[in-house]
């Protein structure tokens, strides 16, 4: 073993073409990551390209930029499989566009959820329209620093980087101590030299003189010297980008998709268990492409209850537990996660829920990483019942289901951290939906999480909607509803609408119009006098008493239809028995 042990980052660009990458990454890195001649000749990057990273406290990460084309999202999908950290890039002018929202799902599907957003070419467009493009991507990508750069110039480019280290600062790698795993994206032959294979390494470590596996092929091989961005090292770590020296092995033996690991470390199957995501669009028998790894395999979806489903893969896969795969048709549709690497061809759906919790060892305990209640426990085989109550031993219990207190924890730290920034990002309406912090399953803790809970929302303790810096646009409708009476005007901030009815401040109408509430009282006297001299009331008469034009007659009418005064009858409207007076 060398010195170094500490595992390494890899960042991956994402983002729609032409929006900047690879002059991001030439501005970051210094080096031109479109090496193919047509890549060059055409001016888009088609391939993977690769270049080391240096931050500004002195590490070194490796990076993958990714072409932004749609007829090269497999490459893309390639090269994000392996990356810990994302830089989305946005173009300042366009905002973004559709591969930026379809990487975007690449990346969630992954389970990659760290990362930087680079607004790109910020020396092109006025400085209004830069604020406009940051804070688009901000509601792009919550929680995820955003930062105007301009290549060209240089400008933001080490606020770029600072940005960029203090998340990796906050991502911690998982998977050092597992056995060596590297998926193969590139191989050639380097004169004296030999075949050589490269690589993000996923896990483990590799160095001169292992001797390791290719997978699916079964060809065992000796690895003769390993390099980091053409930089020689004794021994390459999990996260870096790493470039294998393979003897005696022909450079038609690998390929992109095979798997160099460990002997006997992982199993090679063309059947994987996987819990679903984007559920809806993946119908049973779908016939897709899967990626996982570096390989696209076509696969049929057989799916198993509503979360499950088995992958039958027409050419093996190296794979493990937690593994990450997006499935594709003409776009992509969804992924999962791997359950059972290895599963029998008729899987059972009570054994799937329970992996899905916990390492069968880890189930006694280890259901607690989520919430499991006491029959779904006792029905995955792993407990008798006299021993249940001992197991649940310093649990907490709401609702009949069990969860770790460190969970209940974690949960509550984030639910307050989403509320926090709910409030700052739009304090007109500082709740969030209930859904939104735990899963349903586990809805019975919402209850032990600190929040206040009003009307199927949550807030922070004490929080109230309230108008902030937006006071003077409030006051600036109000004069503007005064004015126009029963005829209302339209309401273009939607949100501070919403505020304002609840205030008692305005009544909203359909199409995103409104009318002062004073004007609404007004209307409804008109319209219930009318009805108790005559019985009933047109459109035509109302919109003649009230002395305005058609449509917003029309709107008033539907919505006293709405709150329950008025009852359409044919053309005519007539009161309804509780908006009678008594």
């Amino acid at each position: 073993m060398g010195a170094e042990t500490v595992p390494s980052l890899c960042l991956g660009t994402a983002g729609h073409i032409d929006h900047g990458k690879t002059w991001l990454v030439r501005g970051l890195t210094g080096k031109d990551t479109d090496r193919l001649p047509e890549e060059q000749e055409r001016g888009i990057s088609i391939d993977l390209g690769y270049a080391p990273l240096d931050l500004p406290d002195g590490r070194r990460i490796s990076l993958i930029d990714v072409p932004g084309h749609e007829r090269f999202i497999r490459n893309m999908v390639a090269g994000a499989t392996g990356i810990d950290l994302f830089l989305l890039v946005v173009d300042a002018a366009e905002g973004a566009r559709a591969q930026t929202h379809e990487h975007l799902a690449i990346l969630r599907l992954l389970g990659i959820e760290r990362g930087v957003v680079a607004v790109t070419k910020a020396d092109t467009v006025p400085a209004g329209t830069v604020e406009l493009a940051v804070d688009e991507a901000r509601e792009l990508v919550p929680g995820a620093p955003v930062v105007a750069v301009s290549a060209k110039t240089g400008a933001g480019l080490d606020d770029l980087r600072a940005a960029l280290a203090a998340a990796a600062d906050s991502y911690e790698r998982r998977r050092s101590s597992l056995p060596t795993r590297l998926f193969v994206d590139r191989v050639f032959t380097l004169h004296g030299i030999g075949t050589v294979a490269t690589g993000t390494l996923w896990s483990g470590s590799i160095g001169d003189g292992d001797e390791l596996r290719v997978e699916p092929r079964g060809l065992d091989v000796r690895v003769r010297s390993v390099q980091v961005h053409d930089e020689s090292v004794e021994r390459a770590v999990a996260g870096q980008r790493v470039a294998l020296s393979l003897p005696g092995v022909e450079r038609t033996d690998l390929a992109r998709g095979d798997a160099i690991v460990a002997p006997g470390a992982y199993p090679v199957s063309y059947r994987l268990d996987v819990l679903l995501d984007e559920l809806e669009q993946i119908p049973d028998g779908a016939r897709l492409q899967a990626h996982h790894g570096t390989a696209e395999i076509a696969t049929r979806v057989s799916r198993i209850g509503p979360r499950h489903a088995q992958l039958r893969l027409a050419t093996p896969v190296v794979a493990a537990r937690g593994d990450h795969v997006v499935l594709r048709g003409e776009t992509t549709l969804g992924g999962g996660r791997v359950l059972d690497p290895q599963p029998p061809r008729a899987s059972d759906p009570a054994w799937l829920d329970t992996l899905e919790w916990g390492e069968p060892t880890e189930v006694i305990r280890g259901y607690l990483r989520e919430p499991r209640t006491r029959s779904d426990i006792l029905r995955s085989g792993l407990l008798d019942p006299r021993d249940l109550d001992a197991a649940a031993a310093g649990l907490v219990e709401a609702g009949g289901l069990f969860a770790t207190p460190e969970w209940l924890e974690q949960k509550r730290s984030e639910a307050h951290e989403l509320l926090a920034e709910r409030s700052t990002r739009s304090p007109l309406d500082p709740g969030v939906a209930e859904a939104a912090l735990l899963p349903a399953r586990a809805a019975a803790f919402i209850s032990l999480l600190g929040v206040e809970r009003r009307d199927g929302k949550a807030y922070l303790p004490g929080a109230r909607p309230e108008l902030g810096d937006r006071t003077g646009a409030a006051e600036k409708l109000e004069a503007e509803l005064a004015a126009a009476g029963a005829q209302g005007v339209k309401v273009e901030d939607d949100e501070l609408g919403r505020f304002l009815e609840a205030e008692g401040r305005l009544v909203r109408l359909g199409d995103g119009h409104a009318v002062a509430a004073d004007a609404y009282a007004r209307a409804r006297e008109t319209l219930t006098a009318e009805c108790e001299r005559e019985g009933r009331i047109t459109l035509a008469r109302f919109r003649d008493l009230l002395g305005i034009s058609r449509r917003p007659a029309q709107q008033l009418l539907e919505r006293f239809d709405t709150d329950g005064i008025t009852r359409r009858v044919g053309d005519e409207r007539i009161l309804r028995r509780s908006a009678l007076p008594r």
